[in-house]
């Protein structure tokens, strides 16, 4: 397994609509940091007032030392769902920060610089499952994080699913890294390489 990367702090907003599967996805990349990475992670998550087809939101906060505070602030990562989730929060992006979007349904970004991928449509068309889309969304950030590892990241997954539903979770997983490896390259990450770790 990768030696674990010191981070300090790492943000992560995932947001979108009701129905998407946000708070799974958060839940399932918070587990998979915190109990395969050994990473220390706060989760906080917020519905809007229309639950289904309203706003969602499902914030991370990583680090390698105990984290003073468990709300995202000062994004690292924002993950935009929809165009009015993109909107909302693309503000809370720090400089430097990079921007993931469902590039079917934010068809107006505020930057030039993101990374898209459609995620619905790849789950529909290519698993046969809409509803997998979240877990497409993990494949792809699988790869483009530095910090996580695809293996432990795809056991973590296994874990948390109901045996019927195994088996099509990981095939859009294994789809979302794939492709964000062929679309986005593998130095998409960059942003983020900590200079500690190229001197260990």
């Amino acid at each position: 397994m990768k030696q674990q990367q010191q981070l300090h702090r790492f943000e992560i907003r995932f947001s979108g609509l009701g129905g998407q599967g946000i708070i799974t996805l958060g839940r399932v990349m918070g587990q998979g940091l915190a109990l395969g990475h050994g990473y220390n992670v706060t989760q906080t998550q917020s519905y809007g007032p229309e639950a289904r087809g309203g706003s969602s939101r499902c914030d991370l906060v990583i680090s390698s030392e105990p984290i003073s505070y468990p709300k995202a602030e000062s994004l690292d990562l924002l993950v935009a769902l929809s165009q009015e989730a993109c909107n909302a929060y693309y503000p809370y992006l720090k400089p430097g920060g990079a921007l993931v979007l469902e590039s079917d349904l934010v068809k107006q970004p505020p930057t030039n610089r993101f990374l898209g991928l459609p995620f619905t449509s790849l789950a529909r068309d290519k698993v046969g499952v809409a509803q997998a889309m979240n877990t497409v969304v993990l494949g792809a950030l699988s790869h483009l994080l530095p910090f996580i590892s695809q293996s432990v990241m795809r056991k973590s997954l296994e874990s948390s699913l109901p045996a019927k539903i195994r088996a099509v979770n990981v095939k859009a997983f294994n789809l979302g890294h794939r492709l964000a490896k062929k679309e986005w390259g593998d130095d998409a990450g960059e942003v983020w390489r900590v200079e500690d770790s190229e001197r260990d």
